[in-house]
């Protein structure tokens, strides 16, 4: 699998570059900025972009808009976004704004190579990964008006897994459940969210932004 990088700090960057080369991916290009990786995409595009979520020239959200730009210019590639903090904000841009193949994940997650190398393979399958982090915090927050407030603590806990990519599958596996049990509890969730089926939407997608924004 093949993929890019965009940090400006040349140290990290080239760390990066060596743990997914251990991981079993081969690096086609890097970057220490957004405007030389749509280069490099637009020229070779890889299967997954790696990018800072800051970076010159405002240190801001620069790795969103390089996200989007991406994005536009190689609609396959996935993108994966690093963060030195935990910014619900970013988080909720990314879910809102793009249609799959993201993620979200802190700096730390990369010393982890086996979890970092399978969340980023996640991405570059169109799926999406939401640093666990930002999970425990969102449920952990005190909440005035909870729409989460109808769920079961066994639902929560399935969406709170839902929130983080994991597929059905994966939840079962977490959870020690059967996948029919977590197929109940997930079209549980959707009735009680009032999510309706809908070729225009994604009901996952829309119960995990409501996760995200309660």
């Amino acid at each position: 699998m093949r993929v890019m990088l965009a940090d400006d700090a040349v140290l990290f960057r080239e760390g990066l570059a060596r743990i997914l080369t251990d991981v079993g991916f081969t690096v086609t290009g890097r970057a220490g900025d957004g405007a030389e990786l749509l280069d490099l995409v637009r020229a070779d595009p890889p299967d997954v972009a790696v990018i800072d979520l800051r970076m010159p020239p405002g240190y801001a959200a620069e790795g969103i808009d390089t996200a989007a730009a991406v994005r536009a210019a190689a609609p396959g590639v996935g993108l994966m976004l690093l963060s030195q903090y935990v910014e619900v904000h970013h988080a909720l841009r990314l879910m809102t704004d793009f249609d799959g193949g993201v993620g979200y994940l802190l700096k730390d997650r990369v010393s982890d190579l086996g979890a970092f190398g399978a969340d980023v393979r996640k991405v570059a399958r169109g799926e999406t990964v939401i640093d666990p982090e930002l999970v425990t915090r969102l449920v952990a927050r005190r909440r005035e008006r909870d729409p989460l407030r109808a769920l079961t603590a066994r639902e929560r806990a399935v969406l709170a897994l839902m929130a983080q990519g994991l597929s059905n599958a994966a939840v079962a596996g977490d959870l020690h459940l059967a996948v029919k049990t977590v197929e109940a509890h997930v079209t549980a969730i959707f009735t009680k969210l009032g999510l309706i089926p809908d070729d225009r939407e994604h009901r996952r997608v829309l119960a995990v932004l409501t996760f995200l924004r309660a």
